[in-house]
């Protein structure tokens, strides 16, 4: 049965000669994988340029359920970029981005609040012409809401430390695990707890303090989600920005 869904892509391999696996995180089933045909011509329905990382693509595809990969028939741009993939920061921002929801978004079932988030972040990183130094910060942070992982930032007083595994501020260093951030460094995750991407041009960090906070919200995950490996990607922005 052929239905058109919007999606935005998170992974592709070529798989043969002829075709992409192209993982994509859909508006109405969740994540799911897709047979993508490489074009012989240009005139053809399906262009493989198409699926590029965080890519926002309409797809018309056979959903048969019996099917753990579904074929695609006709794929289009549902959003074209104007600045993603000319912009080497942006565009390393994204590639990273793709791969960390690849692999922190497992869920395969319609989740249109994440879905609707995760297309207004793209659009917004796409759209905005400068002060984005913060967001793929503020975005994984925000991410943590819709997969269940926020930390508790309700009894946050200044001295705090951070406890990564219990997902809290406390006042005193955890005495029965080493996962844990020190108040200087807990207080800067404070912040960016509550910042957004309007706001976020107001709170200045260095590029140090920036790849520090990175480097601990890359770790909360890995310590909260199963098998969350390291990411290649984290390596291509840490060049970038050093």
């Amino acid at each position: 049965m052929l239905q058109r869904t919007t999606g935005i892509v998170l992974h592709a391999v070529k798989y043969t000669d002829t075709s992409l696996i192209v993982q994509v995180y859909t508006e109405f089933t969740g994540r799911a994988s897709f047979m993508v045909p490489i074009p012989r011509s240009r005139k053809a329905n399906v262009k493989s340029v198409l699926f590029q990382p965080l890519a926002i693509v309409e797809l018309e595809a056979d959903f048969r359920s019996r099917n753990d990969i579904y074929r695609v028939k006709n794929a289009k741009s549902f959003t074209p970029f104007s600045s993603i993939p000319y912009n080497p920061y942006k565009s390393s921002i994204a590639l990273f981005l793709a791969e960390f929801l690849y692999r922190a978004v497992r869920e395969e079932a319609e989740n249109k609040p994440l879905f609707a988030y995760l297309q207004h972040s793209i659009c917004w990183l796409d759209a905005c012409q400068g002060n984005f130094a913060n967001f793929h910060l503020v975005f994984l942070m925000r991410l943590s809401r819709f997969l269940g992982l926020y930390p508790n930032l309700e009894n946050y007083q200044t001295g705090d430390y951070f406890d990564l595994q219990n997902a809290c501020f406390i006042s005193s260093r955890p005495q029965l695990h080493s996962y844990y951030i020190l108040p200087d460094e807990a207080s800067r995750l404070a912040a960016l707890m509550r910042m957004n991407y309007d706001t976020m041009r107001f709170f200045k960090m260095n590029r140090s303090e920036r790849m520090r906070c990175l480097n601990i919200i890359n770790e909360y995950y890995r310590l909260h989600l199963p098998d969350f490996p390291a990411l290649k990607s984290l390596d291509i922005l840490r060049e970038l920005y050093d």
